[in-house]
């Protein structure tokens, strides 16, 4: 019984997947089940097309972006978290590093709408404001997920003896914390980069003409041929994967 509900699981999630790739090396597919013919014509389009060349280049420069800052500030928010986990005031700092995941990333976007839309903030369809939304909205995503290594790590007892050694909070910070999540940090910032590199509601409501995001380019191509539809699919799929695979290695690789 289990088995069979993964095995109808595990085709619902894959048929969609498989039906991609055979519709990207389809010749035609018109009122039929399935494409006919067998070509690789429309991935030499979609590479020969520079909207879709540039858009890829604008993915990665928000993703890669997104990364470094959310490199910077996750780990002393999570820090903190961890710190504050008793305090006053931690359940708040909680609520707001999970806001935007906890609130629709179009509603996040219809906010950015309507501050950067004015006269005194006249940046919307900017760059710099694109890659800012992706760091706000996927800096949750690493924060637990550092967050959850200090947790696992006994933090305070590594501190501690740190501390006995005679290190300071600084010097405790920097060489006991920071070499401790450097697997954690990793596989996060993969995940991260794969999010953002996915992304396309709040994308699509604030990038600019010039800036746009291969999701967001790729909706286009569904208005033309679907075999090069299909094509560009796959590609941000591939991508996106790759990335999920990545951060699942570094955690298998962590795990003893």
């Amino acid at each position: 019984m289990i088995r069979g509900v993964a095995i109808i699981y595990g085709i619902y999630l894959l048929l969609p997947i498989v039906l991609l790739v055979v519709g990207s090396v389809g010749q035609s597919w018109t009122n039929s089940l399935l494409p006919e013919g067998l070509t690789g014509r429309w991935y030499l389009e979609l590479w020969a097309d520079p909207s879709f060349r540039r858009a890829f280049v604008n993915s990665l420069v928000v993703a890669g972006s997104a990364c470094v800052i959310n490199a910077v500030l996750a780990v002393p928010l999570a820090y903190s978290l961890y710190h504050g986990a008793r305090r006053r005031g931690s359940a708040a700092a909680r609520i707001v590093s999970a806001m935007p995941v906890a609130v629709p990333t179009i509603t996040l976007g219809f906010g950015y709408l309507i501050v950067f839309n004015s006269d005194a903030m006249p940046w919307l369809g900017s760059l710099p404001l694109l890659v800012a939304a992706h760091a706000v909205h996927t800096l949750p995503y690493l924060t637990h997920t550092v967050l959850g290594d200090l947790r696992h790590l006994g933090l305070e007892r590594l501190e501690q003896a740190a501390a006995t050694l005679g290190a300071t909070p600084r010097q405790q910070f920097l060489g006991v914390v920071l070499p401790s999540l450097r697997q954690s940090l990793t596989s996060g910032l993969v995940m991260v980069a794969a999010i953002s590199v996915g992304e396309f509601n709040l994308t699509n409501l604030l990038v600019g003409f010039q800036d746009r995001t291969y999701p967001v380019v790729l909706l286009q191509a569904f208005y033309g041929a679907t075999g090069f539809a299909c094509a560009a699919t796959v590609v941000l799929l591939v991508l996106a994967s790759a990335s999920a695979f990545a951060s699942s290695f570094v955690l298998r690789k962590k795990t003893p």
